[in-house]
């Protein structure tokens, strides 16, 4: 772990899993927060901006400017996920409209302007379709430049997708978009579907969490309970994936992680696999990687820190 404290925009798209991260960076002092841009996928840019304005409000991120970004993909038709994080985007969830409100401006612009007046300062931490990211880097191409770096939850690498054969959701939503960012030439992390999908929050740990009473504690038992039964319906495993909030700890605990350089291309023409990240670990041809690769997790470690994390944040702001 750095002893200095990172400053992260948080591109997300709430959702369960990005909810529990957005906790998670309120929670953690190693790193600032200086804003959320968000995007669709989950659920439409619409409730996905509610659903982040109201989870800031939970966790005490009233100060943490949110912008709205683009409420479709590149090209391709809008997708949602509806059936994996409810009606709404937050599962059995419902916490009450945020009294804070939307920052005015373009989260495409949000994230130019504020990575240009810091450069080699801000990391962006992207968990949803890369939507917005791929229009800051076109936008603007001293982006790329500027950037610390970007860590990434995103991608199948050496798994079946989970939203077809070969392609995860974030890449599959805006495939050309996560093309534009490989292309990029930017310092990348992925944390793919691969790993992720092992970062499993399970249901004693979800009622320990809950069993003060609190509102956060009920926040997530209410919004993991949609998204437990979701994956053992879908998937026939117990427990929820908690993709982001393990992307998001990267960056503050990079040595959770093993990695591995890999070069990565996007499959954006073929119906059979639209969003299948080729992934080369071998760099044949003489490829140079464009992408750092989480290829391994210490979950356990992880979760012990999840948990401890969301209670102390709940004891801060609740008592």
């Amino acid at each position: 772990m750095s002893s200095t404290v990172r400053r992260i925009i948080l591109d997300t798209d709430p959702g369960i899993d990005d909810a529990l991260a957005i906790l998670l960076a309120l929670a953690s002092p190693e790193i600032e927060l200086i804003g959320l841009s968000v995007v669709h996928g989950n659920c439409t840019l619409a409730e996905a901006v509610a659903n982040g304005l109201a989870v800031l409000e939970l966790g005490g991120g009233h100060h943490v400017p949110l912008f709205a970004g683009c409420d479709r993909p590149l090209l391709r038709p809008l997708t949602t996920a509806h059936d994996t994080h409810g009606q709404r985007g937050l599962g059995y969830a419902h916490l009450p409209a945020a009294t804070i409100q939307p920052a005015s401006g373009h989260a495409v612009d949000f994230i130019i302007d504020t990575v240009l007046a810091a450069p080699s300062d801000v990391t962006l931490v992207a968990v949803g379709p890369l939507t917005n990211v791929a229009l800051a880097l076109r936008k603007e191409p001293r982006l790329a430049g500027a950037l610390r770096e970007i860590v990434m939850m995103g991608g199948a690498l050496r798994a079946d997708g989970n939203v077809t054969p070969r392609a995860e959701f974030n890449v599959f939503v805006d495939p050309h978009a996560a093309q534009i960012v490989f292309s990029a030439e930017v310092p990348l992390i992925i944390m793919p579907w691969d790993v992720t999908r092992l970062v499993r929050l399970h249901e004693n740990e979800v009622q320990r969490l809950a069993a003060a009473g609190k509102p956060i504690g009920q926040f997530i038992a209410d919004a993991t309970r949609f998204y437990i039964e979701f994956h053992r319906r879908y998937f026939g495993y117990d427990g929820c994936a908690i993709n982001d909030p393990a992307a998001l700890a990267l960056v503050f605990y990079p040595d959770l992680a093993t990695y591995a350089d890999v070069f990565v291309t996007v499959e954006t023409c073929s119906p059979l696999t639209m969003g299948f990240t080729v992934a080369d670990f071998m760099l044949s041809d003489g490829r140079r990687p464009n992408a750092r690769a989480v290829v391994a997790f210490d979950t356990p470690r992880f979760l012990s820190l999840f948990t401890e994390r969301m209670q102390a944040l709940e004891r801060r702001l609740y008592g």
